[in-house]
């Protein structure tokens, strides 16, 4: 038997490490120059649905801090005081770390997400077994300042007005040649209309030819019936009484 014998090449095994490590750090870079600095805070696992918890959100979502704090204290529901015990966090952690006044924020995005559920079971009839599904949520909140968010809608709402100008501009312009056009109309009606000239109405005669209606009497036939008057044979009772009248005179 002849046996190969392989020849291992010596090889770096770091070699692409420091290509990998320094990818990795620009990554870490731009993810830390993209992070949102915005004060946010987050509540995990809350025993409650996410479906219940996202009808009080709609409630404050876009709301100053101050109103949403006082409408969540008004709002007769389960998840309002989880969900005011969060927006608290959030302004404590935009007063402390950033030095932002609670008058000047307000709720720029509010969401709840679902997280694990947790499988019971309820004994029914016969052993069998139904499924308890108690679910659980994360509640995220992320605060901003008002004068942002003014800007943005101001420059959303700058284009909008630059068309309407155009469209007005464009508007006068095909005005503008009906505008000149009025007092050559006046002036053509100034002159006096031409003597108008009589027009020949020839009259034809109508032709009312009239039949004679024609009116035959017909006789009306009355023919007289006879009535027939035939003597009735008389029965055996009056000849019997006939007979009586004869004896007795």
């Amino acid at each position: 038997m002849v046996f190969e014998i392989h020849k291992f090449v010596e090889s770096n095994p770091y070699e692409g490490v420091e290509i990998m490590a320094t990818r990795m750090r620009e990554k870490a870079a731009k993810r830390a120059e993209e992070k949102d600095l915005r004060p946010r805070a987050v509540a995990k696992y809350i025993r409650m649905s996410p479906y219940k918890v996202r009808q009080v959100l709609d409630i404050i979502r876009g709301k100053d801090y101050l109103e949403a704090v006082s409408l969540l204290s008004a709002t007769p529901r389960a998840a309002a005081p989880v969900v005011k015990k969060l927006i608290n966090s959030a302004a404590a952690n935009a007063e402390n770390n950033l030095n932002l006044s609670l008058d000047d924020l307000m709720i720029a995005e509010i969401f709840a997400d679902q997280g694990p559920s947790l499988k019971r079971m309820q004994p029914r009839a016969r052993g069998s077994a139904f499924r308890i599904v108690k679910r659980t949520s994360h509640i995220t909140v992320v605060l901003d300042i008002k004068e942002k968010t003014s800007e943005v809608k101001a420059k959303a709402k700058r284009p909008q007005k630059a068309s309407a100008t155009k469209a007005k501009a464009s508007a006068a312009k095909t005005k503008a040649p009906t505008a000149k056009a009025k007092p050559v109309v006046k002036a053509a009606s100034s002159a006096k209309p031409a003597a108008a000239k009589p027009k020949a109405t020839e009259v034809k005669p109508k032709t009312t030819e009239t039949k004679p209606k024609t009116t035959e009497t017909k006789p009306k036939a009355t023919e007289v019936k006879p009535k027939a008057t035939e003597a009735k044979p008389k029965t055996a009772t009056a000849k019997s009484k006939e007979d009586k009248k004869n004896v007795q005179e």
